[in-house]
């Protein structure tokens, strides 16, 4: 049996449900899992390009004055007990919590002007799609509700090898669901889905000792739940799902995902280097699971185009300062220890890595030492990409409360990160569920500063 590191208790997932799984088993044959992200169409699937996206999503929302835009010279109950240490890049400083990230600042964007949070509601939905909406519902969204960046990238471009899928969610199961979306398909059907890997359901990814008489067996009983499923369910997005059936077997018998997942196979030295972190849920939020961050660079390499990872819960209405030491440092090792593999393995320019939040923290602390919800200005950090880095864009106030010079809107964030794909988000476009065609991004254009 494969153990994928990260939940001995294999919660990557929402258990085996059937928007991760179709499991078709139990019934005598051994079972399989397959996966129900199976590309139906690729669009431009035979080339030979590596770009891929990395997207980290902080649950709850982080607070961006002790991240990468502290406040030194702000009074006391703005700035809080953390300060600002200096960075590989001369002028610029972050959060002291951040000493690895520091050291490789000159390989790194920081963005402390982010603007466009629709609310102060804890929603994944913005830093996926760089739309206003809801996960929870479509109400005010075309039919079928706005893709996320993933799922539009599976439609387009696809994984760059047919063995992996294109679009790869390590979000676990949440209390708040928002916090354990891997980013919705909306109009773009189920077929382009985040796969999201679980540890009891990997076992079956690969076939192994599988004699090619069960394999045939297994193949007629996958065809004949072909119209069951497609009475089940309920939205009607599920159409052409025959069309899978020879990917599902390439996923099955190939041991390429699997390899990827399995990160035994990786050097000590760079487990080591990323950390372990924290497999548990924090609360109703995600895991500080630095082993993710290690994940979604094999899975890159093995083919998906994108991969979403959510870390923590950054929600610290309370004690801010004990919040931020209990999540930065574990963030700080994982997401520098990211960036730099990317380096030394020569992925850099063809792999953006995005890391940011829902919204910002008030710049006053409240009466428990805490921050609340704060949607006027925010932050991110973007490295790779073949972006040119070293930089930081944007400014806030001197108590970081209102976007200063160059505000920058989410949906800037997000047409970038299709640009680095070599997608051309203001002139590409992909119907809805009425045939009525959509553009990426609503009008933004790719940020200057990073082109």
């Amino acid at each position: 049996m494969l153990k994928v590191y990260g939940n001995s208790k294999g919660n990557l997932c929402d258990g085996i449900s059937r928007r991760d799984f179709l499991s078709i088993g139990s019934i005598g044959m051994g079972g399989i899992s397959l996966p129900q992200l199976l590309q139906a169409e690729t669009v431009n699937s035979g080339t030979s390009s590596h770009k891929a996206l990395i997207m980290i999503y902080m649950a709850g929302a982080p607070p961006h004055q002790d991240l990468w835009d502290p406040k030194p010279d702000a009074p006391s109950e703005y700035r809080g007990d953390l300060g600002a240490i200096p960075t590989n890049i001369d002028g610029i400083q972050i959060g002291e919590l951040m000493p690895h990230m520091a050291k490789i600042m000159d390989k790194c964007v920081a963005i402390r002007s982010v603007i466009g949070a629709p609310n102060g509601s804890h929603d994944s939905f913005m830093c996926y799609t760089g739309r206003k909406g809801s996960t929870l519902n479509s109400k005010g969204q075309p039919p079928g509700g706005w893709p996320s960046i993933g799922s539009a990238l599976s439609r387009l471009i696809g994984a760059s090898d047919p063995r992996t899928p294109p679009f790869i969610g390590l979000a676990p199961k949440a209390g708040h669901p928002p916090y354990g979306s891997s980013g919705m398909p909306g109009y773009l059907g189920v077929q382009h889905s985040p796969f999201r890997p679980s540890g009891p359901g990997m076992k079956d990814m690969v076939l192994n000792g599988i004699t090619t008489r069960r394999l045939s067996q297994r193949k007629d009983l996958l065809q004949s739940f072909d119209q069951m499923r497609r009475d089940l369910d309920a939205t009607g997005k599920i159409e052409g799902l025959d069309g899978f059936t020879q990917q599902a077997f390439s996923l099955l018998t190939s041991s390429r995902l699997a390899n990827a997942l399995n990160i035994e196979k990786e050097d000590p030295k760079v487990r080591e280097r990323y950390g372990k972190g924290d497999p548990k849920n924090v609360g109703d939020g995600a895991p500080k699971n630095n082993e993710h961050f290690l994940i979604a660079r094999r899975l890159v390499e093995a083919g998906a185009r994108c991969v979403t990872l959510n870390f923590g819960r950054w929600d610290f209405h309370s004690n801010n300062t004990k919040g931020m030491k209990e999540h930065a440092p574990i963030f700080d090792q994982g997401l520098s220890a990211l960036i730099e593999d990317l380096h030394e393995r020569g992925m850099d320019k063809d792999v953006t890595v995005c890391a940011w939040g829902e919204f910002g923290r008030t710049p006053k602390l409240n009466k428990n030492a805490g921050r609340d919800h704060w949607p006027n200005v925010s932050c991110a950090l973007l490295a790779g990409g073949g972006m040119p880095t070293g930089k930081i864009i944007g400014s806030t106030d001197k108590i970081a409360a209102e976007a200063d010079d160059r505000p920058v809107h989410m949906g800037e964030v997000m047409a970038t990160l299709y640009y680095n794909m070599g997608i051309d988000p203001n002139t590409t476009t992909l119907p809805d569920l009425t045939g009525r065609p959509h553009y990426l991004v609503d009008g933004w254009r790719p940020m200057p500063e990073l082109i």
